[in-house]
């Protein structure tokens, strides 16, 4: 696998220092789960966060590091951030909240001509929207940018748009400066997972009407 299209700097900080939204957290780790490369930032990014800690450590009370434990006790499982490799088609942070299925089995939901929607459920009070996307070959997404941070994680197939073209692997980290018109360019079609902050800003009116029923 080859992978080009990679997390930005921003993002592998907020996911190294745990400030990622959950939803975003679980695409982010499927990539890191993918990419060496990735890996290696968060580490790096990780030991950087590390020393400026020890640089200003400051004790703490024994109350107040007793309740830091136990949130991170409490954090749900599904959505803490993990590198373990693929188990089969899914990654493990995917596959921890859909089980290990093959990607054909989803409870995939139609929605369009040649786009099917399988929304991710979350756990109470995670933040952010996870969905996976199954794309005819040929079909393209309608204009649209951001409301908040966005990752498109593909799985299989790939698309292109103004930013490239991303096979399995890659990943799309996209801002509320990013417009573009994702089209399937494999012959197999594309599925791909998306996280999301907030909704798709779609730019042609048939598509904005259309929005509540897709979902995105």
């Amino acid at each position: 696998m080859t992978i080009s299209h990679h997390l930005d700097d921003a993002t592998v900080l907020a996911y190294a220092a745990g400030t990622l939204p959950d939803a975003l957290t679980v695409v982010g780790a499927s990539h890191v789960a993918m990419c060496g490369t990735c890996r290696a930032a968060v580490r790096k990014a990780e030991a950087v966060g590390a020393e400026l800690m020890a640089a200003n450590q400051q004790a703490v009370s024994d109350m107040c590091r007793a309740a830091t434990l136990a949130s991170l006790d409490a954090i749900t499982p599904a959505v803490r951030r993990t590198a373990a490799p693929l188990t089969g088609e899914l990654p493990v942070p995917l596959a921890r909240l859909v089980g290990d299925v093959k990607l054909k089995e989803l409870p995939w939901k139609k929605k369009g001509p040649g786009l099917s929607l399988f929304e991710v459920p979350m756990p109470e009070g995670a933040k952010g929207k996870l969905m996976f996307l199954n794309i005819a070959p040929g079909r393209s997404m309608p204009e649209h940018g951001h409301s908040g941070e966005e990752l498109t994680l593909v799985l299989k197939g790939s698309y292109s748009d103004k930013f490239g073209r991303f096979g399995a692997g890659d990943i799309a980290d996209l801002d509320q400066e990013s417009e573009h018109t994702p089209v399937t360019d494999s012959t197999d079609g594309c599925i791909c997972v998306i996280a999301i902050e907030s909704p798709t800003l779609f730019k042609p009116f048939w598509a904005k009407l259309m929005q509540p029923f897709v979902g995105i």
